[in-house]
């Protein structure tokens, strides 16, 4: 750990893991180099990246989804981007408390998935039963703000 991630906070094992905006380095060179400026906050089209903790910017999945159009990383003047790794390693996790898995139709998730990620098999006299191929999901978020159990997280 970096003074400068001591000194805004960054210590302790109780921290809940959080989604910086895609491209973003790796968590302790991120911290490092962004100076909490705000433009790739303002950037954002979709405006799906807010002020987190420590005021360093944060994807809230809650308002929609990521389109990877790149203005975050074109916006910030401190290299706190990659410009040529992958977006982020992101794939959508069903919990639970999903509806079609309680036997409540719902199909909202896959409606917005354009990729074919999520999903549903008819089930005969059933409810459709929910189904994820992670090799189609790109991480994008679109599902999570749509579900209206919030049964959807990205890890």
């Amino acid at each position: 750990m970096t003074r400068a991630q001591l000194l805004r906070g960054g210590w302790g094992s109780n921290k809940k893991s959080v989604v910086r905006p895609p491209w973003a380095k790796d968590e302790a060179l991120f911290t490092d180099l962004c100076n909490r400026c705000g433009a790739c906050i303002d950037a954002c089209p979709e405006k799906i990246i807010t002020t987190g903790s420590g005021k360093f910017p944060v994807i809230d999945f809650s308002k929609g989804g990521c389109s990877f159009c790149k203005k975050c990383v074109t916006s910030c003047q401190y290299d706190a981007f990659s410009k040529v790794d992958a977006p982020w390693n992101l794939t959508a996790n069903i919990k639970d408390s999903c509806l079609s898995k309680i036997g409540v139709v719902c199909q909202s998730c896959s409606e917005v998935c354009e990729h074919g990620a999520i999903e549903f098999s008819l089930q005969m006299g059933g409810v459709p039963q929910i189904a994820m191929d992670t090799s189609h999901c790109n991480g994008c978020g679109e599902c999570v703000s749509v579900c209206p159990k919030s049964a959807i997280q990205l890890n």
